[in-house]
């Protein structure tokens, strides 16, 4: 189905390794929640097969392509390549979806209409842990990491962002063309944290929507301690850096479903 010219161009990526069991039902869900959006899958040389499956689907509808990575390179190198992707074909909304069903699609129509509605929001998230956000079958072990890794960047860094590891996410694509994409070196989880103080030095608002929030459907987590541990020491450094650094002087704020949810406290 071709885009309406009168409409953003919307690209949704989803990064994939070892997805076999859920990507067809993963695409097929966000096509149907947003037909006129434009699908990218970034598979990471999977040896389960996801790649031929992308293949599949990207040879039965072009609103579906795929990029073929060498090799497991991490969650944050596969969607800088998907962003390079974004921009370089003009797209002007560009989406962080997860593969392995723990994102609603249903969801994704609120999200791109929170930053189409106001020129100033360069992120719009779909929260966990904003009033209205809801877990699903998740661990309380989970919960507990999750809440705490959140408190802890708000708190180091300053910023008024409830769910700052979240990974589902819209990014107006003139706030992804401000950032120097090859400084991004961020490979687990800790790339959201990044992109999240990039976008709010940067003087964007981010906005935060709830969302409920599954426990993944297929396959198994890729979360580690090597993870945790990347991000607790580069949420420190940057932490410490940002006490040093000047905050922006236009900050810039939106209204979300949740209530004023500015980028960083002035």
């Amino acid at each position: 189905m071709p885009n309406d010219a009168t409409l953003p161009r919307v690209l949704v990526i989803i990064p994939t390794y070892d997805e076999a069991e859920s990507l067809e039902a993963i695409v097929a869900a966000v096509l149907l929640a947003s037909p006129d959006a434009d699908v990218l899958v970034v598979d990471d040389a999977s040896p389960d097969g996801t790649g031929e499956i992308a293949d599949r689907l990207a040879s039965a509808d072009p609103r579906v392509t795929v990029l073929h990575r060498t090799g497991k390179d991490g969650l944050g190198r596969a969607y800088v390549a998907g962003f390079r992707v974004a921009l370089e074909r003009g797209y002007d909304l560009v989406v962080e979806l997860d593969a392995d069903g723990s994102h609603p699609p249903s969801a994704l129509p609120a999200l791109l209409a929170a930053v189409r509605a106001d020129p100033g929001v360069g992120l719009s998230i779909g929260s966990r842990w904003v009033p209205g956000g809801t877990l699903v079958d998740w661990p309380m072990s989970r919960r507990i990491l999750s809440r705490a890794a959140n408190s802890y960047a708000r708190k180091m860094l300053r910023l008024g962002v409830r769910d700052v590891t979240a990974g589902y996410r819209v990014y107006r694509a003139d706030a992804l063309r401000g950032f120097a994409l090859d400084e991004i070196d961020s490979r687990g989880y800790c790339f959201q944290i990044d992109m999240t103080v990039r976008t709010a030095d940067a003087g964007w608002a981010i906005t935060e929507l709830p969302i409920e929030f599954r426990e993944r459907t297929a396959g198994r987590s890729k979360m580690s301690w090597a993870i945790v541990a990347e991000a607790m020491l580069r949420v420190t450094g940057w932490g410490v850096a940002r006490l040093f650094r000047p905050r922006p002087t236009a900050q810039r704020q939106a209204q979300s479903a949740v209530g004023t949810s500015p980028a960083a406290p002035r």
